[in-house]
């Protein structure tokens, strides 16, 4: 045994690094020692062990690691202890020279966990030299940015100052430049203040004609009255969508009438006059698309109408008007060829439009 520890011993001082080999090498010969001592060990006659060979080596340095008591052997407890696990701690060898502290092969590193991905920076402004607006253009297009805002602003301007020369009062700009401002207004900008008046419009107006035609036989016969407004009502009744000409068209241009005619049905300067032509035109096209007289019949003259009644009062009110229609009734007049032609190619428009418009829907 004394030499297997001089085998140890040398190993060491041969080879640092077998260290770790030696000491496990030594416990296991402690172990066999353990053994052997137990199992060679002989009882007396009174039933006591008698001590083996290697019972006295007490001097030894690795002969009892554990100290005097141990764990029971075999036959019951003995008194060499188990030797104990290997230690980081130095160790002393058999030969009384310190041993050095077994490494482990492989060194493990302590793991860090991830480092978290960095937070989003804040939205940064516009630098303070940054340009917006039409600054930020290049010039050209700053010219044409400019230019266009100038003529909006213009054409801003002369629109208010048009309607403030109609609605006011007559003065010595609308009568020097009247024409001007009727030629602006007229007919898309027109100022109607009648469903804001103190009394606003509680009648019904409509329009009716009736014709003087002449057959192709060469007979003349006189047609009844036609209710040319309310052609125009059913037309619109229930259309989502209806024309404008069903709307308007009619109806403005009697009121044209009656502003610039007096109560005797005379025309107050060239906007009577025209409002004649006006209202003549549209009423014989109204009046040739029923087809008086048949085929080949001809519309000599006509006549114009309206018929004004009072919209009845509602159902609670004690309010009594007159239900009677009240009619404004205008001479005959003839029809030239010229308002014949004109008549015909409005109508073949007005049906180009009509079916257009109802392409559309």
């Amino acid at each position: 045994m004394d030499s297997y520890d001089r085998d140890a011993d040398a190993v060491a001082d041969a080879d640092p690094g077998a260290d770790q080999g030696a000491d496990q090498g030594v416990d296991r010969g402690a172990e066999r020692r353990a053994r052997s001592a137990g199992a060679s060990g002989t009882r007396g006659e009174d039933g006591a062990a008698s001590p083996g060979p290697d019972d006295h080596r007490d001097d030894h340095p690795d002969s009892h690691p554990g100290g005097v008591d141990g764990p029971a052997g075999p036959d019951g407890p003995s008194d060499q202890p188990l030797p104990s696990p290997p230690s980081s701690s130095p160790r002393t060898a058999p030969s009384g020279r310190p041993t050095h502290p077994t490494h482990p092969t492989h060194p493990t590193h302590p793991t860090h966990p991830a480092p978290l991905a960095p937070p989003a920076p804040p939205p940064h402004d516009a630098p303070p030299g940054a340009r917006s607006g039409i600054a930020a253009l290049s010039f050209p297009y700053q010219i044409v940015a400019a230019l266009t805002l100038a003529v909006v602003a213009l054409v801003a301007c002369v629109q208010i100052a048009m309607v403030f020369l109609h609605v006011a009062p007559s003065n010595t700009l609308t009568k020097r430049h009247g024409q001007v401002v009727d030629e602006w207004i007229y007919p898309e900008f027109e100022q109607n203040w009648k469903l804001f008046a103190p009394n606003p419009l509680q009648q019904n107006v409509a329009v009716q004609a009736r014709a003087e035609v002449r057959s192709a036989d060469g007979s003349s016969t006189t047609t009844g009255w036609y209710d040319l407004s309310a052609r125009d009502g059913a037309a619109i009744d229930g259309n989502l969508l209806p024309s404008h000409t069903d709307q308007n068209e009619l109806r403005r241009a009697w009121d044209f009438f009656v502003a610039s005619h007096d109560n005797e049905n005379r025309p107050n300067g060239m906007r009577g006059e025209l409002s004649e032509r006006y209202i003549r035109r549209i009423v014989v096209q109204r009046v040739q698309d029923e087809r008086p007289g048949g085929q080949g019949a001809v519309v000599v003259r006509i006549q114009v109408r309206s018929s004004t009644t009072n919209v009845p009062p509602p159902s609670w009110s004690k309010e009594t008007v007159d239900s009677r229609p009240v009619y404004r009734q205008l001479a005959w007049w003839s029809v030239s060829d010229g308002d014949r032609s004109v008549a015909a190619a409005d109508g073949t428009r007005a049906q180009d439009d009509a079916r257009t418009e109802a392409g559309a829907r």
